[in-house]
């Protein structure tokens, strides 16, 4: 790519700040590089195949680096992201000594790209804009009463029923329980953070809505697998990665998304301390 080229696509950059119009809309060989590295966090993620999955990141980076050196930029605060969160297991562990290692891995698998983007690249490619300005619609709200009603009547079902319950802690006293609650909370605050403010948002500049969703997903989906949402999990966990991301394409409010990812997360925390304690927590129904 000529340089005149890149000052055209840095020009864009600025006048786009929020990075949801693309560079290369439909099918382009860029995709490939950024595939790669979205790959790698199957790899190292949901696989835990750690060598694997960093020499799958560092093919996408250096093809990318010979086809799209603008893509390049954004797929490196990617990559950087990814590579902190894969110096840790996100298995979930409520003692004092991970809550706190874990979550400040997981604010720098955050703050880092931001501050790459904002102060190294002198951009606004992430942003956590709060409010879109427009008031919510009916159907916004209505959408979020529905949210832990679907969640009442799925999530119970599929953690008992797979075991799944199991990937989390016993919760053996209320301290280990509030931790949780907390754990649940912030970990799904982080994951608009990341997945969709930062991963899609970065994805979003330079392809279409379709590719840098189901890009976005990939990365999603492989941390919620090592996280525990495992045996049929993703086909949970695939719907609301893609969903959410539009949600925050429609809507342009991270308060908006934040609101139905918590209100869900309220639901797998109830849902989880009911399958290890049916009897103290008998407010769920899924059958036989």
């Amino acid at each position: 790519m000529s340089l005149a080229d890149e000052q055209v696509d840095r020009h864009a950059s600025i006048t786009d700040p929020h990075g949801l119009t693309p560079r290369r809309p439909g099918w382009n060989i860029s995709l490939l590089p950024a595939l790669l590295v979205c790959l790698s966090a199957l790899f190292l993620f949901a696989l835990e195949w750690r060598p694997v999955g960093y020499l799958t990141m560092a093919a996408g980076i250096a093809l990318c680096t010979w086809l799209d050196r603008v893509l390049l930029r954004d797929l490196l605060l990617i990559a950087t992201g990814i590579i902190i969160v894969s110096t840790v297991s996100v298995r979930a562990n409520v003692s004092w000594a991970n809550v706190l290692l874990l979550g400040t891995v997981l604010t720098m698998a955050v703050a880092v790209p931001y501050l790459l983007s904002r102060f190294g690249y002198g951009d606004h490619a992430i942003r956590f804009q709060w409010l879109s300005g427009e008031r919510w619609t009916r159907g916004m709200i209505a959408y979020l009463v529905a949210v832990p009603a679907i969640g009442w009547l799925v999530l119970p079902a599929y953690f008992v029923r797979s075991g799944t319950y199991l990937n989390w802690p016993p919760l053996a006293d209320w301290t280990e329980v509030a931790r949780f609650f907390v754990g649940v909370n912030y970990m799904g605050s982080w994951d608009e953070f990341f997945f969709i403010c930062t991963v899609f948002a970065l994805l979003a500049r330079h392809f279409s809505f379709v590719f840098a969703n189901l890009l976005q997903a990939i990365v999603f989906v492989s941390f919620l697998w090592e996280l525990g949402y495992q045996s049929w999990g993703p086909a949970l966990t695939i719907p609301f990665a893609l969903l959410q991301a539009y949600l925050f394409l429609k809507t342009r409010s991270l308060l908006y998304v934040l609101c139905v990812h918590l209100l869900f997360d309220v639901v797998v925390f109830l849902s989880i301390l009911h399958a290890r304690y049916p009897d103290r927590l008998p407010i769920f129904w899924y059958g036989s």
